[in-house]
């Protein structure tokens, strides 16, 4: 009796899903079998495509064909495309099997290879289902640049959008909150080129928009995002057509962006580290030729090494990390004496409640509105639903999209709520006899560090040790346990400059009004930076619950 191994192979998960061709070809092979006296050794389901031979099921069977070698073997199956589509690596495997003396055989093209001619036919069989194939493929891609041409976006939406089908039947895309807003935030932050990309990406993860560090550079250079659609003719033609969709950023705001990535990003990244590691360069002084010390890193065998030097060909050379924890340390033995602490309050209440807890308080309206919106979005699916206008499939996908939103706002508003409450436990400052102002510094922006060190700058500095002192003027050795200021405008401040005055004298401070716009310079920097201290420990107790 003969033997024979049957192969069944279906190219989608809906297929094998709805069990449109596994069964019928299962059943076809069975009853050919049973017909012809043929002993069924083994039955192999795939459900993968025929493009290549990279798949499961082919490969158990094909390890079975190598355990006997030297054994006749048969594999029957329905027709020569349930075997391969690509002519290439049918003959590839064709001859593969051969070494094991094992015949291929479609029980609906049957082809008896004893006949040279027939090599011909077998050569058809296998070129047919390759060129349909290639025909298939090359009029999807047509159809998508028709569809590009016309304005509309055929493929899957990227993010920040959403693939809808409108009542007339044509599909598009719609923004998609939160990532939506997320996104544009993103772009206008690019385009003040502010911050690194990276740091950019990083907080707009935070914020909720979650994709690599490649694929956010990919959403920036998507003119989609603009209103507009990359049509791509070959290799080295593209045409920007004006989309149908609704875009989330101007023109004008995308092509600034791409002139950051394109032309400035490189120079400003590296000046950004530059200055980040040599804040206190301008307030150092050669003490051989009185030059102002520069920064620069160093190469050394393993990695780069940064160093305060002069440029006036002295030898005076000190370690920029040494340097900078002697400066930081020396800042945070500071502490604020008990008699500032109730104008300290009063700043941090204006910094905190006055600017941001009415944004905070916007900001939850909308996001509230946005959930009843999607609930009465919900209740209108429904009544479609009993009404028979909208189909199950399209009402559950309705469904579970309005659910992946509804509980992303709710993180939403949950997340601002935590931000109001750490506005308000911000301003609970216990009455301490003295308050540390200045633990938080090394988190400080590199602007606000540049500008805390223009106010109290380092003095008597040791280039061996990196020892140092600081120059508390007048003014700042009244509010601490122990230069000319730039004009500030106080207009966006609340805390004036005679209430400041009254606060201190009632607690026995007294001061000038210059000295009293030193101190507000200093407190509302600390302040701010209180405010960013606070945010980031919101931030990182939601990740830990997130997870």
């Amino acid at each position: 009796m003969k033997t024979a191994y049957l192969y069944v192979r279906v190219s989608t998960d809906e297929q094998k899903r709805k069990g449109y061709s596994l069964p019928d070809q299962e059943d076809r092979l069975l009853k050919y079998c049973k017909y012809n006296n043929i002993e069924v050794k083994g039955i192999y389901r795939e459900d993968y495509s025929a493009k290549n031979f990279n798949r499961p099921k082919w490969k158990e069977l094909f390890s079975e064909i190598k355990k006997k070698p030297t054994e006749h073997k048969n594999i029957l199956f329905v027709k020569w495309d349930r075997f391969s589509r690509n002519i290439e690596y049918a003959y590839e495997m064709i001859g593969k099997l051969r070494k094991y003396k094992t015949t291929l055989m479609a029980i609906d093209q049957y082809i008896d290879l004893s006949v040279p001619e027939n090599i011909i036919l077998q050569a058809l069989h296998l070129a047919f289902p390759e060129a349909e194939n290639t025909r298939r493929s090359q009029n999807v891609s047509n159809g998508i640049r028709r569809a590009k041409l016309m304005g509309r976006y055929p493929n899957k939406a990227p993010i920040g959008f959403l693939n809808v089908t409108l009542m007339d039947g044509k599909k598009t895309i719609v923004p998609k909150e939160p990532e939506a807003e997320i996104i544009k935030w993103a772009f206008n932050q690019v385009a003040m080129n502010d911050h690194k990309i990276s740091e950019i990406n990083r907080i707009a993860n935070d914020k909720g928009l979650i994709c690599s560090r490649l694929y956010f550079f990919r959403v920036l250079r998507n003119p989609v995002y603009c209103g507009h659609i990359l049509v791509k003719h070959n290799s080295n033609e593209n045409q920007i057509i004006p989309g149908l969709h609704e875009p989330l950023i101007s023109e004008s705001l995308f092509y600034q962006v791409q002139s950051v990535i394109n032309t400035e990003r490189k120079n400003t990244a590296k000046r950004d580290d530059l200055r980040a590691m040599f804040f206190l360069r301008g307030f150092l002084t050669c003490p051989v030729c009185g030059q102002k010390l520069t920064g620069s890193f160093s190469k050394g065998k393993l990695k780069r090494y940064p160093y305060y030097h002069c440029n006036n060909g002295c030898s005076i050379r000190i370690g920029a990390i040494l340097l900078n924890n002697c400066y930081q340390n020396k800042l945070q033995e500071l502490i604020l004496s008990n008699s500032c602490i109730e104008l300290f309050k009063k700043i941090l209440e204006d910094q905190n409640i006055k600017t941001q807890k009415t944004s905070y308080l916007h900001t939850q309206y909308l996001v509230e509105r946005k959930i009843k919106e999607e609930n009465l979005t919900l209740s209108k699916g429904r009544k479609l639903l009993i009404a028979g206008i909208l189909k199950i499939d399209d009402y559950n996908a309705l469904k579970n999209e309005n659910q992946v939103n509804t509980k992303n706002l709710k993180m939403e508003s949950r997340n601002i709520s935590n931000k109001l409450k750490a506005i308000d436990n911000s301003n609970q400052i216990k009455d301490k006899p003295l308050v540390k102002i200045f633990q938080k510094f090394s988190e400080f922006d590199i602007s606000d560090k540049k500008h805390l060190v223009n106010l109290i700058p380092p003095i008597d500095i040791d280039y061996k040790t990196g020892s140092l002192s600081l120059d508390l003027n007048h003014a700042f050795s009244k509010i601490f346990s122990k230069k000319t200021l730039e004009k500030t405008n106080f207009i966006d401040r609340n805390v004036s400059v005679e209430q400041a005055i009254i606060i201190l004298a009632k607690n026995g401070i007294l001061v000038s009004d210059d000295e009293t716009k030193i101190i507000l310079e200093l407190l509302y920097l600390i302040a701010k930076n209180h405010k960013k201290s606070e945010e980031r420990k919101i931030q990182n107790i939601k990740e830990i619950s997130d997870t």
